[in-house]
């Protein structure tokens, strides 16, 4: 048995009953392995906030990496969200006169480039600023806390796409009839500001993209245990209308139509969710159950 004696009193200590101390992540494989319990490795104040430093500059790098990415494809973008939404004019209207696309400064066609590019960039960059975000939030989380997560980031990435491919279903459809109404004004012509259709178009995108999001928030909450399934089929009539008013705030056109195209898909997305974090949380309930019969 090894044993040495302290400064004070002579006393014996034994080294082998001495607690380990933690030394934070440690090398597995060539990469660093986290400890399942985030308490057996914390970060003093000052680290924490150079980890977020560090993180925060590393998206802002990849931003302007994305930025600069946008920046060349930025006519090719543009030139296919026109057609998207001029097709659909020049149909509903049968005159392509009737349609003119017109700038008002002759500074806004350099203003649209810096802020499409900026937007096409943002979308590229998107995906590796959240995993950004993601290193600097998994450390404080535990095993059991961190698999939940860990599975939503494929889940994201496709709602995410359906919701932007649903919105340009829908986005031909919705121009043709908004579209349809200036034949009843003649000797009129519609003037077109190209920044504002193009804001637009990118918004209803978004806005779907991240509609599309509900599901997997409410499975992440779940799967938490910060919700239950009961609580939410007992309360799924105010969930629904909750989903329409956030529909209503987020569609950029302000109009009934549009909110409903979002909103129905996003009733039936919740329905999908609360079926799954049912499902999610009878197996917990299970597992105990059957540990208990092994153990038997």
């Amino acid at each position: 048995m090894l044993k040495v004696f302290s400064a004070e009193g002579l006393e014996p200590r034994n080294l082998l009953d001495e607690p380990e101390v933690s030394e934070g992540p440690k090398e597995s494989g060539g990469r660093l392995r986290l400890p399942d319990n985030p308490d057996e490795f914390r970060a003093t104040l000052v680290e924490h906030l150079e980890e977020l430093r560090t993180r925060i500059m590393r998206s802002l790098m990849i931003i302007a990496g994305g930025w600069l990415v946008g920046w060349y494809l930025e006519k090719p973008a543009f030139g296919w969200l026109s057609r998207l939404v001029l097709d659909n004019i020049a149909k509903a209207v049968h005159n392509p006169n009737l349609v003119k696309i017109v700038f008002t400064n002759y500074t806004e066609p350099f203003m649209l480039k810096i802020r499409l590019s900026f937007m096409i960039g943002l979308i590229f960059a998107m995906p590796f600023v959240v995993m950004q975000l993601w290193g600097f939030v998994k450390p404080g989380l535990k095993l059991q806390e961190r698999r939940p997560l860990e599975r939503l980031a494929p889940f994201s990435m496709l709602l995410f796409a359906i919701g932007v491919c649903f919105c340009m279903a829908i986005l031909g459809p919705c121009t043709r009839w908004f579209s349809s109404y200036l034949e009843e004004f003649p000797n009129t012509v519609l003037y077109q500001d190209p920044a504002a259709m193009i804001s637009f178009c990118l918004k209803m995108m978004l806005a779907f993209g991240l509609g599309f999001q509900l599901p997997l928030v409410v499975w992440a909450l779940g799967a938490l245990n910060l919700l239950s399934a009961e609580t939410l089929t007992k309360y799924w009539r105010h969930a629904a209308v909750a989903i329409f008013f956030l529909a209503a705030a987020f569609t950029p056109s302000n109009d009934a139509f549009s909110m409903l195209m979002m909103a129905i898909p996003m009733v039936v997305l919740f329905s999908i969710s609360v079926w799954a974090v049912k499902i999610t949380q009878g197996k917990r309930k299970m597992a105990p159950t059957v540990l208990d019969k092994d153990g038997g």
